[in-house]
């Protein structure tokens, strides 16, 4: 997912998908831990996207408090 599109998300639609991609990147560390994955990238992908949805939630929360 690109950065734009983060921004472009509502923060409730930011925080569904934060949490339905940490049960990703869960189920993709399980499956890694029992069978080597074909692509390990995706793991970091994920963990890259988490943190990129994170990152736009603090942006968000901090102009909050500003304000």
């Amino acid at each position: 997912m690109k950065y734009a599109e983060i921004q472009a998300l509502s923060t409730e639609e930011l925080k569904e998908k934060v949490n339905a991609e940490r049960v990703t990147l869960q189920k993709l560390n399980f499956a890694h831990a029992v069978t080597p994955l074909e692509n390990p990238n995706k793991i970091r992908e994920s963990r890259k996207a988490v943190a990129q949805m994170l990152t736009e939630l603090r942006k968000r929360e901090l102009a909050n408090v500003k304000k």
